[in-house]
């Protein structure tokens, strides 16, 4: 099983649902590019979604997949990458608390509430947001992590450990260059986008069987972005977790595991 974590965590961010998985499958959580003890180019094109998928792709052929392939946040922009585009990789694609282009990009142009959700991405894309993030101790970049959400699990000393991943040379930096990579395209609030260019939707499907969890209380994503996902997925199943939020990784790990465990065995191969 790969892991893949989102912003602004590392690979450690699986410790808890893999842990409890390791005992049936072999669970392999890397830094992704720019986080962590990974490569961090300084380039922003080099955080461009067809590197990061690269990346994996290499990781997975290291490791003689397919594999069963695990996104949360921004790991799971990269899960469905590569479910998508490298479908030979992946025999099963699980993601959480994680979004479809398709969907999300929808969401984003609307103008609605998912736009306000979202609008901080035109902060982090500011020239210098990584400074301003990372002045007093990471004080806006805590800030933004919490986002009203159940940070009770992140204790004094996991923190720490964060902190020492933020703190390596250019890493904040890298971090924020996926986002302005991204080719993603966020509204206004009450101001939709109406002149998109077309996403390539044909190419933008998951063969492989496909599980949802979902985090009700999520205020980062809302449920909305979700809406309509069966069409990208023809073998998609969704678990929907009504107190949870954006972390449920960390808030209930032993339920995330139970629940891939469980699906894992009965979804077809």
């Amino acid at each position: 099983m790969l892991f893949l974590h989102g912003f602004p965590e590392y690979g450690a961010a699986w410790s808890e649902v893999a842990e409890r998985l390791a005992a049936d499958y072999r669970c392999i959580a890397p830094d992704q590019r720019g986080y962590g003890q990974s490569w961090a180019p300084p380039e922003v094109e080099a955080y461009g979604l067809r590197h990061l998928v690269s990346d994996m792709a290499a990781l997975i052929d290291v490791l003689g997949g397919p594999v069963t392939v695990v996104g949360h946040d921004w790991g799971a922009a990269v899960a469905y990458g590569l479910a998508m585009f490298r479908p030979e990789l992946v025999s099963k694609l699980v993601i959480i608390n994680g979004v479809h282009p398709v969907p999300f990009q929808r969401e984003l142009a609307a103008g609605g509430a998912q736009t306000s959700a979202s609008h901080y991405i035109h902060v982090l894309r500011t020239e210098g947001s990584e400074d301003r993030l990372s002045a007093n101790e990471f004080e806006k970049l805590w800030k933004l992590f919490s986002a009203r959400m159940d940070l009770s699990w992140l204790t004094p000393e996991r923190l720490k450990l964060y902190k020492a991943e933020w703190s390596r040379p250019g890493r904040l930096k890298a971090m924020i260059n996926w986002y302005r990579a991204s080719p993603l395209q966020v509204a206004s609030p009450g101001e939709p986008l109406t002149d998109l260019p077309p996403l390539p939707r044909d190419r933008l499907v998951v063969r492989c069987p496909h599980l949802l969890i979902w985090g009700d209380e999520d205020t980062a994503l809302l449920p909305v972005c979700i809406e309509g996902l069966e069409e990208f997925a023809a073998d998609l199943t969704v678990h929907h977790v009504a107190d949870a939020d954006h972390w449920i990784c960390h808030q209930q790990p032993d339920l995330v595991a139970g629940l891939i465990g469980s699906w894992i065995e009965t979804a077809p191969s």
